[in-house]
């Protein structure tokens, strides 16, 4: 069936191009993006390289080379420092193109981007001081450390503002591609919900395209999704309501002549076609496409928690544990009496959790309740919680919390003492959120893959909403985590809890 013969779904198709047709062809705002990040880019380096040239080595230095004569005398010259700096900021301008650092299939999403941008100032760091070392450039060290340290932290704030403004854009249906979903019912439906919890991927779902005759089912719409078409009207339909993407979310029912066939006209126009796999909450570095035989078989990695990268997070947990505890010991010390002045009972709160392996451990945090508060709790379990079917216990006014606690908890002050956990191996800077075992007895046996990684102080759940998120969502979040951990993860979770605690939200 094509579009044209399908006039009971012209009102459909009328209705979602009046949606699309003030929307920015992707191509045009592809473009637009790419050359503002490439401005900012531009912008932002050159004031740092600039900046530090002048407040480093002032406006006339100038840098020497030399080479060894055959009699063993040096001949050479000397250069403008500014014109080694043009050349830094000439040359990374085109590194940060050539690495594909404003890339559409990394716009908006990922840690791809940031980790472009951090190899490329690496990457030319060592190639601009190869160079030096060959070519007897005599250039200081503190000038161009500084250069490629600040630029590079430079460029990763000036990307970050710019992702936020993106992501506020994408909310509202702008600067996305305009996806029609291909496939089953079922499978429509799941790839449909999936794209929806994160509409600053980019992907703006305007339409379904059934395997079968939607006009043979009665199917019209799949949820909010407007059903345009079937398998073969897929093409067609593209064209007449604006769609960029088509994305196949399952290709049990599909015949593979007819999905090659579309791949091939989809290249004709400015179109692209994705293969949605069932499998979700997968990240990006664990999958791997590997052509066999002509076809794109992709494999899945499956997660390692030993080795070289756990004996790098466990290094990074007693460092970073120790240097919490050298630069906040004074203010710990000042909240520990505050909590045994103002409130009868310990300084700490000392508690039996569930970690690694589902073996128990003490975590320690300030005490931020009444000294009676676990005898209360079965007077509360029945009384007005924030989510009846969340497993966690979690009220907004407790009556249990100090007036201190009140404050300690809504920073979240009150769990820093657990980097004595951390440094003593029972817990991690980052990961799942530690479980009692009472919780533990009503987990769904899935659930308990939580605990193939030690607990965090903080972690995904922490930094995606705390207590206000339900628990299904807290799950998925925790075993995302568990899944597809990495440090580059954990350092942009550590930075995210920064921005959480600040705001103090989700905290109770």
């Amino acid at each position: 069936m094509s579009a044209a013969e399908a006039p009971d779904m012209h009102a459909t198709y009328t209705g979602i191009q009046a949606v699309t047709k003030d929307v920015l062809p992707r191509k045009e705002w592809q473009r637009r993006y790419a050359t503002r990040l490439l401005i900012t880019d531009f912008v932002v380096l050159a004031l740092v390289i600039g900046a530090i040239q002048i407040l480093w080595l002032g406006i006339d230095n100038t840098a020497h080379f030399g080479f060894p004569s055959s009699s063993g005398d040096q001949y050479g010259g000397e250069v403008s420092y500014g014109v080694v700096s043009g050349a830094i900021l000439f040359v990374w301008m085109l590194v940060l193109i050539a690495v594909g650092s404003v890339d559409s299939r990394v716009m908006g999403v990922g840690h791809t981007e940031y980790r472009k941008i951090t190899d490329s100032g690496i990457a030319l760091f060592a190639g601009v001081a190869s160079v030096m070392f060959l070519l007897k450039l005599d250039v200081a060290r503190g000038y161009l450390l500084l250069t490629f340290a600040l630029g590079t932290v430079g460029l990763l704030f000036a990307r970050m503002v710019w992702r936020k403004w993106l992501k506020k854009h994408r909310t509202r249906g702008d600067y996305s591609n305009q996806v029609v979903l291909v496939g089953s019912r079922s499978s429509i439906r799941h790839i449909s919900d999936e794209l929806a919890k994160q509409p600053w991927a980019g992907y703006n779902v305007v339409g379904a395209a059934l395997a079968q005759d939607p006009r043979d089912s009665g199917i019209l719409a799949i949820g909010n999704i407007p059903v345009i078409s079937d398998f073969d009207g897929v093409r067609e339909a593209m064209d007449i309501i604006g769609a960029d993407t088509a994305i196949i979310t399952g290709a049990d029912h599909l015949d593979p002549k007819r999905v090659r066939e579309l791949s091939w006209e989809l290249q004709k126009g400015e179109y692209s076609l994705v293969m949605a796999p069932s499998l979700t909450d997968i990240s990006g570095p664990r999958i791997h496409s590997r052509p066999v035989a002509g076809l794109p078989l992709m494999h899945v990695e499956t997660p390692r928690y030993t080795g070289l990268r756990a004996a790098m997070k466990r290094s990074f947990d007693i460092v970073g544990s120790l240097t919490i505890i050298a630069l906040l010991w004074i203010p710990m010390l000042i909240v520990g009496i505050l909590v045994k002045t103002t409130s009868p009972g310990p300084v700490f709160f000392k508690q039996h959790r569930v970690g690694l392996d589902g073996k128990e451990f003490r975590m320690w945090k300030f005490r931020s309740m009444r000294r009676d508060a676990e005898q209360v709790l079965a007077q509360l379990d029945a009384a007005d919680r924030m989510d009846p079917g969340n497993i966690l216990f979690k009220m907004k006014d407790d009556p249990r919390v100090t007036a201190v606690g009140r404050f300690i908890r809504r920073y979240s002050i009150d769990e820093l003492p657990q980097v004595f956990n951390v440094l003593t191996g029972s817990m991690s800077l980052v990961g799942p959120r530690p479980s009692l075992a009472r919780e533990v007895a009503q987990y769904e046996h899935h659930v308990h893959r939580r605990f193939l990684v030690k607990p965090g102080i903080t972690g995904l759940w922490q930094v995606s909403g705390r207590s206000d998120l339900p628990w299904d969502e807290a799950v998925r979040l925790d075993l995302y985590y568990v899944e597809n951990w990495s440090m580059t993860a954990d350092l942009v979770i550590l930075w995210r809890t920064a921005n959480v605690v600040i705001r103090g939200s989700g905290a109770y």
